[in-house]
């Protein structure tokens, strides 16, 4: 099994910043894609931004220019640096990563237990 634990939400004023991190432990060979989805009440999940073993990263529009993805691949954690946040990135942040079991080699898509980012206007 593989556990991501997430931390660094809270509650930020327009403009602010927050950094939240996610690190995996468990049953790891490797790891592939990690990333950041988000939920809002009402709404479906989204992604935020994406990032492979390799640094490639991927942005959703709205975020683009303001969060930055990266990771450490030592420590087989994911971090994302939210700059000049707005009262509409209010949301459950989850992590998610692709893994390659140390047991069986298969890969498996895991999920954090979401952290919650409120920023107020």
């Amino acid at each position: 099994q593989v556990q991501l634990v997430e931390s660094g939400g809270g509650l930020v004023q327009g403009g602010g910043s927050l950094r939240l991190s996610c690190a995996a432990s468990g049953s790891i060979f490797s790891i592939i894609d990690m990333g950041w989805y988000r939920q809002a009440p009402g709404k479906q999940r989204e992604l935020v931004a994406a990032i492979t073993n390799a640094g490639s990263t991927n942005y959703a529009d709205s975020v683009k220019g303001r969060f930055t993805i990266s990771r450490d691949n030592a420590k087989n954690t994911v971090y994302l640096q939210m700059n000049s946040l707005k009262p509409e990135d209010t949301a459950v942040y989850y992590c998610n990563a692709a893994v390659r079991s140390d047991i069986n080699f298969r890969f498996g898509t895991y999920w954090g237990q979401g952290t919650q980012v409120t920023v107020s206007s």
